[in-house]
């Protein structure tokens, strides 16, 4: 059940193992617990908090994904109590599915935010079997020198059990501000900024600049998205063993300009009616 709901977009596989937890999820009228097999067909009525879901329909819906650039003071989540901006705000509306975020950045970090329809990739993407490597841009205020740059790629402790950078390159800074380029295989809790704190320096800023072999776009402006067409799709398909797509929800090429231009500005639009403009500009970073 967890499988089906997750590959038809109504969330991660985490997220409907907590709907079905819940008792929000039933089949034909009895409600669902974790493990349930569920063989489909025409009649098959699988409700969610009592509405019935087109799932035999779904299965057959392409794959979607966004790359969207998060700006800083947003929240991972889909709505929130004291009505701050979330990142879901400005994604492009569907009916029938719904945007899932593979990972989280934290309300302080920005960058590369990944987002698709079909909860399965969502969910090997995160896993950490995976080991999806992710890059970050990182300004740290404090004395650095090589003892801690080896302890940071040794591997530190921290609360919920040891972790290190895979790599660890710097990039320049002036006075005790530096920017360092690290890259990470897994997506725990403020871990960037947990394992820096570790050894005494602080991080200043936090800016994600690719996840696997993706790059924050180039020229996408803060709160702007693009839509990621079939090779990318199914680049991010074989790195977690799922079976290829062979259609995209791309426009054409010769409308492609104009829905990206029109996607941008509106996504900027809106990012400067729910977030404060900020001052100053990001690090130079590869980019593609």
């Amino acid at each position: 059940m967890q499988k089906i709901l997750a590959r038809a977009g109504h969330g991660s596989r985490r997220e409907v193992e907590a709907m079905i937890q819940q008792g929000r999820v039933s089949v034909d009228g009895k409600i669902s617990t974790l493990g349930d097999r569920v063989e489909l067909n025409a009649g098959t009525k699988i409700r969610l908090d009592g509405h019935v879901l087109s799932i035999i329909e779904a299965q057959d819906t392409v794959c979607r994904v966004l790359a969207y650039y998060k700006p800083e003071g947003e929240l991972c989540t889909r709505s929130d109590p004291e009505g701050r901006p979330t990142v879901f705000d400005r994604l492009p509306k569907m009916r029938g599915s719904r945007w899932v975020a593979v990972g989280r950045l934290d309300v302080n970090t920005s960058g590369l935010l990944l987002f698709t329809t079909d909860g399965e990739l969502a969910n090997r993407l995160m896993h950490p079997s995976r080991e999806v490597e992710r890059e970050y841009a990182v300004r740290v205020f404090g004395q650095i020198d090589d003892e801690k740059i080896k302890q940071l790629s040794r591997g530190v402790q921290l609360e919920d059990g040891p972790a290190a950078f895979r790599s660890i390159k710097y990039q320049g800074g002036e006075g005790l501000n530096q920017w360092y380029n690290v890259t990470l295989t897994e997506g725990r809790n403020r871990e960037v900024r947990r394992l820096w704190e570790a050894v005494g320096v602080q991080v200043s800023r936090l800016i994600r600049v690719r996840y696997g072999d993706l790059n924050l776009p180039k020229g996408l402006p803060r709160g702007g998205y693009k839509e990621l067409d079939l090779p990318d799709i199914n680049y991010l398909r074989q790195l977690v063993a799922l079976t290829e797509e062979t259609v995209s929800k791309m426009p054409v090429e010769r409308d492609r300009r104009r829905v990206k231009a029109n996607q941008i500005r509106r996504a900027v639009k809106r990012h400067t009616q729910v977030t404060p403009a900020r001052r100053g500009g990001t690090p130079s970073k590869r980019q593609g």
